[in-house]
C-alpha cells in the first residue's frame, strides 16, 4: 500500500497551498518536509530529487513531481475532481487557469515594500473586481448550477474559494457585488472535507509573515526586492 503523499516546500503558503488544498478536498492526508535552510535545499538539488531545480516538489505514487500545474493535474485526475470528459476538462483547465493568474498577483504580496503592498493590495481587490469575480459570477448565474463545471465538485471550485478568501485577507468585503459567489462559498466551505481543512488545526498555512519570507529568501538566495505590477 502506498504511503501518505509527502510535500516538501516553506511551512508557509506560496505554490505549495493550492496542492494542499487540493489533496484536503480529495480527503488525502499527505505529509510535509519543511525547507527551513539553505543546506537541506541543497541537499535535495544534490540528489537529483528537483528536476528543474525548484520547488514545490511532491512524492506521490512512487514518484517524484514537480511543476505545480503538473502534481495538481496528477491529484485531481487521480481523484475525480477533473471532470468527466474532455471539454469539462478543458473548462476547469480554463477556470483553473484564469484563477491561477489573479492568485499570481497575490503570491509576491508579502516579498514587496511598505509602499508597494499598498499599491499591490488596491490593484488586486481592482482585478478581482472588474476581471475575475464578474466571469466567475456570470458563469454561476447563466447555468444556475452550484459548481462551476458538469454540476460536479471540482478542481475548479477547489482553486476558486482559495482565491476567494486570499482577496478577502485584502478586502473583507469584496464580495459584496457578487451574491452568486457568496452562495458559492457558503457552499463549498460546507463540503466536509474542506471545512475539515478551514478548521483551526488543520494543515492550511496562515497569511504569509516576515519569518516566512525570510525564510525563503535566505533558502533560495533571494536578496532582491520584488517589484508591484
Amino acid at each position: 500500500m502506498a504511503g501518505k503523499p509527502k510535500l516538501y516546500y516553506f511551512d508557509g503558503r506560496g505554490k505549495m497551498e493550492s496542492i494542499r488544498w487540493l489533496l484536503a478536498a480529495a480527503g488525502v492526508e499527505f505529509e510535509e518536509e519543511f525547507l527551513e535552510t539553505r543546506e537541506q535545499y541543497e541537499k535535495l538539488l544534490q540528489g537529483g530529487s528537483l528536476l528543474f531545480q525548484q520547488v514545490p516538489m511532491v512524492e506521490i505514487d512512487g514518484m517524484k513531481m514537480v511543476q505545480s500545474r503538473a502534481i495538481a493535474n496528477y491529484i485531481a485526475t487521480k481523484y475525480n475532481l477533473y471532470g468527466k470528459d474532455l471539454k469539462e476538462r478543458a473548462l476547469i483547465d480554463m477556470y483553473v487557469g484564469g484563477t491561477d493568474d489573479l492568485m499570481g498577483f497575490i503570491l509576491i504580496f508579502p516579498f514587496l515594500s511598505a509602499e508597494d503592498k499598498e499599491k499591490q493590495r488596491a490593484f488586486i481587490v481592482e482585478k478581482a473586481t472588474s476581471r475575475y469575480f464578474p466571469a466567475y459570477e456570470k458563469v454561476l448565474k447563466d447555468h444556475g448550477q452550484d459548481f462551476l463545471v458538469g454540476n460536479n465538485f471540482s478542481w475548479a471550485d477547489v482553486h476558486l474559494l482559495e482565491a476567494i478568501l486570499m482577496v478577502e485577507e485584502k478586502k473583507s468585503d469584496v464580495l459584496s457585488g457578487f451574491p452568486q459567489l457568496q452562495a458559492f462559498k457558503a457552499r463549498i466551505s460546507s463540503i466536509p472535507t474542506i471545512k475539515k481543512f478551514l478548521q483551526p488545526g488543520s494543515q492550511r498555512k496562515p497569511v504569509p509573515d516576515n519569518k516566512y519570507v525570510e525564510t525563503v529568501r535566505r533558502v533560495l538566495c533571494m536578496y532582491h526586492d520584488m517589484k508591484a505590477n
